[in-house]
């Protein structure tokens, strides 16, 4: 009955468009007064709670970091060295900007912000070098998307904090499964430059060479430090994050020279408005996980879904379609920390590693950017492309069809999810 109860009022107000923090904070104030008669300042209580994690203080911080970048000069030297490593090879323009935005990810720990960044330098030039409208449309956008899988990852740490596992574990399992995905998306570059014969007309003198090297350094040092001092146990990755700032601030105001501090305010503003949602989104969301836990949710949808349900496989084919669904229709915060701690549970009676299925999340939530109707990184490049939805659409589709690949990959090859953490960190 309390179940029925509680799915009624959280799809009736999700029906109704609720905002998703208002969702949550309602349907557990719902339980909590005409269920479990309890004071509603209980409720307060348990959004307080929430938000008492010295995890959630790396959100505004890699936030911060990314505006930072995606400002600045960072995502431009990116752009520079990578060009000079394979812009010379058939499909070499376009397989730097794969690389670039890999790399903007390993920074930024944002899609939106890798699409930003890297998709306003390499748009004009992949068309300059006559690499078609509708690849370089969905190249750039897709590419993007890596922004989450590869660490550091604002989703990430949501997914940890929700399911109660080790960031530097989830963020060390997502490097494979995101060189991957890029690998997969430089090969399709690849192989429609030699089918169209695009060709980037791009020399360097050594000078120059040397020269690029020298500017990028910087750039390609932030993964580097921020990483290797999580892995190096110098720091945790919330501390990290606040190294990624001081280092990008530093960066970008004494070396590159290019931000300028008449923007440091509106890039503060912009990251302190989408931190303040996301962490009161968490709070709640917190909130609703612990009535999800209470009322035993979890234990009773895992044994409907194991009876009916008799393979390992069948399940996690079933989940990513699923996933994929949700991932189209929600934000990624609501799927994470909606649907995560509804099916722990379950994952651990089909013995299924939590490592390995936040990275199937992660993934899916991936393709949830390039399909509409809520796809972010469709809207983004929008605005920055200044095309049509329905044109961005149509370029992404083979892309999509690329990632359900390497998501079908990932699940079924759990290994290449758990093997660095395995060997490195458990």
């Amino acid at each position: 009955m309390t179940l029925t109860i509680v799915l009624l009022c959280f799809f009736s107000l999700l029906a109704l468009s609720m905002p998703i923090s208002l969702l949550l904070a309602a349907t557990t104030a719902v339980y909590l007064i005409f269920i479990a008669n309890t004071p509603v300042t209980s409720l307060i209580q348990q959004l307080f709670n929430g938000l008492d994690n010295f995890v959630l203080l790396g959100v505004p911080f890699f936030i911060l970091a990314g505006n930072i970048m995606a400002e600045g000069a960072i995502s431009d030297r990116l752009v520079g060295v990578m060009k000079l490593f394979v812009g010379r090879f058939t499909g070499g323009l376009a397989m730097a900007s794969v690389m670039a935005c890999m790399f903007f990810a390993a920074i930024s720990g944002s899609s939106p912000a890798t699409v930003i960044a890297i998709g306003s330098i390499m748009m004009p030039a992949l068309i300059k070098e006559g690499y078609g409208d509708k690849f370089s449309i969905g190249l750039l956008t897709s590419a993007g998307s890596l922004g989450i899988l590869i660490p550091p990852s604002i989703p990430m740490i949501l997914y940890a904090l929700v399911m109660n596992v080790s960031v530097a574990e989830i963020f060390m399992a997502g490097f494979l499964p995101g060189i991957f995905i890029g690998c997969c998306l430089m090969g399709y570059s690849y192989f429609m430059s030699r089918k169209h014969g695009w060709r980037s007309e791009v020399h360097y003198t050594v000078k120059d060479g040397l020269k690029i090297i020298t500017d990028g350094i910087w750039a390609l040092f932030l993964p580097v430090l921020v990483l290797g001092g999580i892995y190096g146990g110098i720091f945790t990755p919330t501390e990290a994050a606040a190294v990624s700032v001081v280092y990008a601030l530093f960066v970008e105001l004494f070396i590159y020279k290019e931000l300028k501090y008449g923007k440091l305010f509106a890039i503060c503003r912009d990251s302190a408005i989408l931190s303040g949602c996301l962490l009161f989104i968490m709070s709640c969301a917190m909130s609703f996980i612990w009535l999800l836990t209470v009322e035993q949710i979890p234990v009773k949808l895992a044994e409907v879904i194991v009876a009916n349900i008799h393979s390992k496989w069948l399940f996690l084919l079933a989940i990513n379609g699923v996933l994929l669904l949700v991932g189209s229709l929600m934000d990624i915060v609501t799927a994470i920390i909606v649907i995560s701690p509804m099916l722990a549970e379950t994952l651990n009676r089909y013995n299924i590693d939590y490592i390995h299925y936040g990275i199937i999340m992660i993934v899916n939530i991936e393709c949830g950017f390039l399909t509409p109707p809520f796809g972010l990184n469709l809207f983004v490049s929008m605005a920055i492309m200044r095309r049509s939805l329905v044109e961005i659409g149509k370029a992404v589709l083979p892309f999509i069809l690329i990632f359900i690949f390497c998501l079908l990959v990932i699940t079924y090859v759990p290994k290449l999810s758990t093997i660095l953490p395995e060997l490195l960190l458990r």
